[in-house]
């Protein structure tokens, strides 16, 4: 059996922290993750996604996102039911993440204030650490002074000479 869930978007609202009796962190927020689709109006649908995280990433989450941050969730799907106050049962389906990447550096959805200050800091990396992070700030640094988005061959007013062998595709 596969039970995989792999999105990407963007916190409806801050997280929610909480602790239970135990002393263990909880974490909620909501994802919002556009379609690849658009509707009949030609405008893009985003489904709203409930997610929890446990532990000490919770408490990451908790610290270091919030409404609007681009993050990436990486977990299950699970139900769950409860006899509500009226007697009701209540079924929720949500993803039961076993990591959350934060996808931007701080600051960056706050109106370019980040960037303009050059933050190229990340936060909340991965398990494990690495230098995943390291280089994405590199990469960061370098499309901020124009590296990666400017056409190495936009000024040489010269033919790109590629055979079709050449192409990945």
């Amino acid at each position: 059996m596969l039970n995989r869930v792999v999105l990407v978007g963007r916190l409806t609202r801050d997280p929610e922290l909480r602790y239970t009796p135990n002393g263990v962190a909880v974490a909620n927020f909501t994802l919002a993750v556009n379609r690849t689709f658009s509707n009949q109006q030609g405008e893009r649908d985003a489904d709203f996604i409930n997610c929890v995280i446990w532990r000490k990433p919770a408490e990451n989450v908790a610290n270091y996102l919030k409404k609007g941050s681009l993050a990436g969730v990486d977990g299950r799907i699970q139900t769950r039911s409860y006899d509500n106050n009226e007697g009701r049962r209540v079924f929720i389906t949500e993803v039961v993440a076993d990591s959350v990447q934060f996808l931007e550096p701080r600051g960056a959805n706050q109106g370019g204030q980040g960037q303009s200050q050059g933050n190229n800091d990340f936060y909340g990396a991965p398990a494990g650490g690495g230098n995943d992070y390291a280089k994405q700030g590199n990469q960061q640094s370098n499309r901020q002074s124009g590296g990666f988005n400017d056409d190495p061959f936009a000024n040489d007013g010269k033919p790109i000479d590629i055979s079709d062998d050449d192409l990945p595709f």
